[in-house]
């Protein structure tokens, strides 16, 4: 081979080589990592409308009624007794206050009252609603009722760090404060394609969510979450080709890597 043809074949390997490592470097690039992209300093975005939780059939709750004359108060208590055997053999008991659990039809029985539907309501709608029949039959003058979720919760699953079932705390739990519940994703989770699975009338309804997208996150039916969501975070590309046992393919950087350093090593034979 003359010297001519040796460098053009040099050439061509040597640009090879060069474009090789930077599609290796940018496969080593983190991508889509950063939550809320665009949302700059003094930038604002509408959020989903608000959305409080609402009591839904197997719901538990509590409910307390107060006011100056507690005895009184007391009668619209739903108690449980409890009684302990002391190591004397002598026993004591004492209450505490029970919960309610809605039944099928959305339906809590509640003393004096009867049955109250409650399903597809608020926990200040309920007390509100309570508040107005106890004074409004002159059970009681003044009446002051606080109502309580026992059991709300949502289960974070897949690619985070810390996978399972948390309270809600709160009324309008964001997906971003059940995440950082759950520690956060890890760096290999899909920030672009969470899927929160929500119960609605009766069926299974996915949701798709983008933590990357800020209007598209904000708007999502699923920022705000429901008790008894499901929220799962896939693996990123990188992390499902690595689980396989092929995992050195085309596209993983080490792979380029190694073809850009054969491709040197030919270069420099062939220049000799």
């Amino acid at each position: 081979m003359n010297l001519k043809h040796k460098m053009i074949t040099l050439r061509k390997l040597l640009v090879a080589s060069a474009v090789a490592c930077l599609f290796a470097t940018s496969c080593t690039t983190p991508k889509d990592i950063t939550y809320m992209q665009g949302f700059e300093t003094g930038d604002m975005q509408t959020v989903k409308e608000d959305s409080r939780l609402t009591f839904q059939p197997d719901d538990r709750l509590s409910i307390c009624v107060s006011s100056k004359d507690m005895e009184l108060a007391n009668v619209f208590q739903l108690v449980v007794s409890q009684r302990q055997i002391g190591q004397t053999g002598s026993s004591s008991s004492n209450t505490m206050t029970a919960s309610y659990v809605v039944s099928p039809t959305g339906e809590i029985n509640f003393p004096q009252l009867g049955r109250l539907r409650i399903e597809g309501l608020t926990r200040n709608q309920v007390a509100s609603m309570i508040e107005g029949e106890i004074i409004g039959k002159g059970l009681l003058k003044d009446a002051i009722v606080s109502v309580e979720f026992m059991n709300a919760s949502i289960a974070v699953l897949g690619d985070v760090s810390a996978p399972g079932e948390y309270a809600i705390d709160r009324d309008n739990l964001t997906i971003l404060q059940a995440l950082s519940k759950a520690g956060d994703l890890n760096i290999t989770g899909d920030r672009k394609n969470v899927l929160v699975v929500r119960e609605e009338s009766g069926k299974e309804v996915a949701y798709r969510v983008d933590l990357t997208n800020t209007a598209e996150l904000m708007q999502s039916p699923a920022y705000y979450l429901r008790q008894n969501d499901v929220v799962y975070v896939e693996p990123n590309d990188y992390k499902k080709r690595t689980a396989t046992n092929n995992a050195n393919t085309v596209l993983t950087p080490s792979f380029w890597l190694s073809v850009a350093s054969f491709l040197t090593t030919i270069s420099v034979l062939i220049f000799k």
